[in-house]
């Protein structure tokens, strides 16, 4: 999703001055791991989990590095990162030269959690008005969507600035008469839906799945035109709505080769939607620190991970 951190919820250590990855520990593998980890909340979740269970299972050291996509490729590419959980497919042409061309960079497996972008808008707002599920009668409804910031325009709110997003080109390509207001990050984003669904008023909004907050508010989704491999390319051009896909984790390929117990982890690792959507909850709804958030979900779910562990 190419998704700043939500609430500041997850502290990052950094990088050590070389910056490289280290995989180079003998027969076991990797001693010592780096995470490229992207700012939405689930993201953090993944690692989270990972972290912990690399630490108290393996002994492995973990860090932990901020970066979305774009970069997070780059990191994976030089070696500076060694994995990244949550992968949605937001930068294709760093995956084609890394992953296709120098084969740096390879896929570590599904991660088990379907992610989907839209447009959504709250139910209590489309049972009065259903005409709104369809793209084409925005217009119609727009003045129900004013607010001081988009003037005459309806108020489209946005995702973080660092989030896959074909928000812009989608409405100025079906001459719809939104303004997309940018949340800034997903936090902030999060508290002004809060707000708005509390105060019952109407809003249209970037929103997507794996996401926490589906549990507490109901949000129904209005419908673009069918995604179709390619339609977003060039993104100027783009006219389709969003892709469904599995989301992936991707590998430095010398970690991957050499990394042993730590690489096989974390290739193993697959879990649900729900079982994020559980930790992330418990980081970004209840306050937890992703350490004990992640403890707690291994406390409760050993049937789950531990078929992850490498076989001995």
């Amino acid at each position: 999703m190419s998704l700043v951190a939500g609430a500041g919820v997850l502290g990052m250590v950094a990088l050590s001055a070389c910056g490289a990855a280290k995989t180079d520990a003998g027969a076991d593998g990797a001693k010592e791991v780096t995470f490229a980890v992207p700012s939405w909340v689930g993201a953090q979740a993944n690692v989270a989990v990972a972290a912990k269970l690399l630490e108290d299972e393996l002994d492995v050291t973990v860090n932990q590095k901020q970066m979305d996509e774009p970069v997070a490729f780059d990191a994976l590419n030089s070696g500076k990162a060694d994995a990244i959980m949550e992968d949605w497919a937001g930068v294709p042409d760093k995956e084609k030269l890394y992953v296709e061309q120098k084969k740096t960079v390879v896929k570590g497996g599904d991660l088990g959690v379907e992610g989907h972008i839209g447009w959504y808008v709250p139910k209590y707002y489309a049972d009065k008005h259903p005409e709104v599920l369809d793209y084409k009668n925005l217009n119609k409804l727009k003045d129900d969507f004013k607010t001081s910031e988009s003037g005459d325009k309806g108020q489209f709110l946005g995702a973080a600035p660092s989030y896959t997003s074909y928000d812009k080109e989608l409405i100025a390509n079906h001459k719809l008469d939104f303004k997309v207001l940018p949340s800034g990050a997903e936090a902030a984003q999060l508290k002004e839906i809060q707000r708005l669904y509390q105060a019952k008023k109407p809003f249209l909004t970037y929103w997507w799945q794996p996401q926490w907050m589906n549990a507490q508010i109901k949000m129904v989704e209005v419908k673009l035109p069918e995604y179709t491999e390619g339609c977003n390319e060039p993104k100027e051009q783009t006219k389709c709505g969003y892709e469904t896909l599995m989301l992936q984790k991707y590998l430095n390929a010398d970690f991957a080769k050499d990394g042993g117990a730590a690489a096989e982890l974390v290739k193993n690792f697959e879990w649900t939607t729900e079982d994020q959507n559980e930790v992330a909850k418990m980081i970004a709804g209840d306050d937890m620190s992703p350490e004990d958030a992640a403890a707690k979900w291994i406390a409760e779910n050993k049937s789950t991970w531990e078929k992850w562990l490498p076989k001995s």
